[in-house]
Formats: structure tokens, C-alpha cells, sequence
């Protein structure tokens, strides 16, 4: 099943997508999918009429209550590094947690943060938790996946940059937006795209204003997500409605890793008016308009340590 959330006629509303018609839901994707009751409301659903896909507005599939970001593609590390890649990135599938309050609809404008001077997109695939877990094994895993969505990790880079010096983040620096959609796309539905060692070879694609700056497959992942799941899993819990981000695809998933590689800001950041569009075959097609945001104080440097004790 395809799964969405939709405003339409001014009421908010989760539904199942069938070709050009969606079908709504009882309550809120989130809440059926907590209370186990989703696949039964979306066969129900898919029995009762429809409005035109062309009448809703298309949402963020859900609102998630935890946002895991993986950074799971080699070449996207080779080119963030210039080639240098830590023994660590072998060992483990790092992760950041991000804002799940900074959620936005597959074709939202969004907003230039304040004090960004170069904003950049980042192309990725999300898996999002359907069951309760801890401590699962990659082939259990696999049975706590409801499905896949797109996820673009807006990124302004300077202010990750300088915030990550520290030896803390990213925060500021990726907190002011996450993308996701079109649809929720069930697992069953892309098993048929799995390769032999597990992965999903789905072809994906982002474009700047109609010119394509990267593409890659999925599958080109260092681990599977039942892999991501299981880790994410050690020693705590995943539950219904996490997201988990694949991280950026290689092959100039985001423009800083194209950056890194000639030294130089080729493509140019990201201005106001540009438009981002990102594809996954499977799943869809997302579409933001980047705009101007707005200008605060600048940040108050810290007091230095009184020497007089």
C-alpha cells in the first residue's frame, strides 16, 4: 500500500493512495499504525470511495517522534572528505538524531535558516518503524519495517561547519527542515527491487531547477536498513513512526559533496527561488521551492571562565 497524509477542504487527513484517488483513513496514520490497526484500515479504506488525488494537498506522511540519520553511503563520505574516510565508518552505521518538529510536506517551500550562507539538500530514502523492538537482529529487523518515503536533510553548511568544531552535531546546522514523502510505500510493495545481497536497487535522482546534479542507486548503501534497524535497536527501542534516514546517496547526492571534490562551490549554494526536485523509483517525486528566511541578532559569544578563583 501507499500510504499519505493530505489537507482537503481545509481538514487534515492520513489516507491511502490507489493510482489517482485517495482513499482516507479512519484517524491519523500515526495512530493506527501505534495501535497495530493500519493494514485493516487500509484494506477498509480501499473499499470505501475516494476523492481525487488532485484535490488534496499532499503532506508529510506522518509526524514522526524520533528522526535517526544514517550516513551510510562510501561515496558520499569520500566526497564530504576528500577522500579521507575514518576506520570508524566501517565498523558501525553512525547516526545523528535530527528535529522531528522541523518535518516538512513533500512540496513546501522552505526557508533559507537565519545566518545560512550555503544552503544545500541532501538525497536520501527513509525506512519508518511499523512494530515495538530492542535488541533485534538484522534478519527481525526486517519484520519492524513498515515502509519507505523519501527524506531530503536540508543542510546549511557553513553553520554545521563551524557548529561541529566543537565536537558536538550537527544541530543547528541541519535542524530547520527535513522533507519526507510523497507517500509512505509499504515494504511488500519494493521487495521485488531487492538484489542478492538484500538491498534495494531502486534508481534515484535530484535536480536543481530542471538540471540533474546527482543520481545513484540505493543499493549502493554500505549496509541494508535492516541493518540500520537492528543497530538503532542496541540497547534501547525503536517503535512505531521512527524514521531512520539512509543518509546521502553518492554521485552528487548533495552539493557538498561536490564541493569537496574540485575545492570550489561548483554547483553554486542554494538561492532563494530554486527549485529542488527529488525522485526514487518506488516511491515518488518531492518538489521544494527554496526561499529567502529572515535575519535574527547575531549570536552572543560565550563569557570566558572568571581566573580570579
Amino acid at each position: 500500500m501507499r500510504f499519505a497524509t493530505a489537507r482537503h477542504d481545509g481538514t487534515r487527513l492520513s489516507g491511502v493512495v490507489d493510482g489517482e484517488t485517495f482513499h482516507p483513513l479512519p484517524a491519523p496514520l500515526l495512530e493506527l499504525l501505534r495501535s497495530q490497526r493500519l493494514p485493516e484500515a487500509g484494506a477498509r479504506a480501499l473499499d470505501e470511495p475516494g476523492v481525487p488525488l488532485a484535490e488534496v494537498e499532499l503532506r508529510a506522511p506522518l509526524e514522526p517522534a524520533t528522526v535517526r540519520d544514517f550516513v551510510a553511503f562510501e561515496e558520499h563520505v569520500e566526497g564530504m572528505t576528500g577522500g579521507a574516510i575514518a576506520p570508524e565508518w566501517y565498523a558501525a552505521p553512525t547516526f545523528y538524531f535530527t528535529n522531528p518538529h522541523a518535518i516538512t510536506g513533500p512540496f513546501d517551500d522552505v526557508a533559507i535558516p537565519p545566518g545560512c550562507r550555503r544552503m544545500d539538500f541532501e538525497l536520501e530514502v527513509a525506512a519508518v518503524i511499523g512494530r515495538p523492538g530492542r535488541d533485534l537482529a538484522p534478519e527481525q529487523a526486517r519484520e519492524h519495517i513498515l515502509g519507505y518515503t523519501i527524506f531530503n536533510d536540508w543542510s546549511a553548511r557553513d553553520l554545521q561547519s563551524a557548529e561541529m568544531k566543537v565536537g558536538l552535531g550537527p544541530a543547528k546546522g541541519k535542524d530547520f527542515a527535513t522533507t519526507l514523502g510523497p507517500v509512505l510505500v509499504t515494504a511488500d510493495e519494493l521487495d521485488a527491487h531487492r538484489d542478492a545481497d538484500g538491498f534495494l536497487r531502486l534508481p534515484m535522482s535530484v535536480a536543481v531547477n530542471g538540471e540533474r546534479i546527482g543520481h545513484d542507486l540505493l543499493s549502493n548503501m554500505g549496509w541494508p536498513f535492516e541493518e540500520l534497524v537492528s543497530y538503532a535497536s542496541r540497547g534501547t527501542e525503536v517503535r512505531p513512526g521512527d524514521v531512520l534516514g539512509s543518509g546521502t546517496c553518492g554521485n552528487g547526492g548533495c552539493l557538498g559533496e561536490l564541493w569537496g571534490r574540485p575545492d570550489r562551490e561548483d554547483p553554486p549554494s542554494l538561492q532563494p527561488g530554486d527549485v529542488v526536485e527529488m525522485t526514487v523509483e518506488g516511491i515518488g517525486t518531492i518538489r521544494n521551492r527554496v526561499t529567502a528566511g529572515h535575519d535574527l541578532p547575531p549570536v552572543r559569544p560565550a563569557r570566558k571562565r572568571p581566573r580570579d578563583r
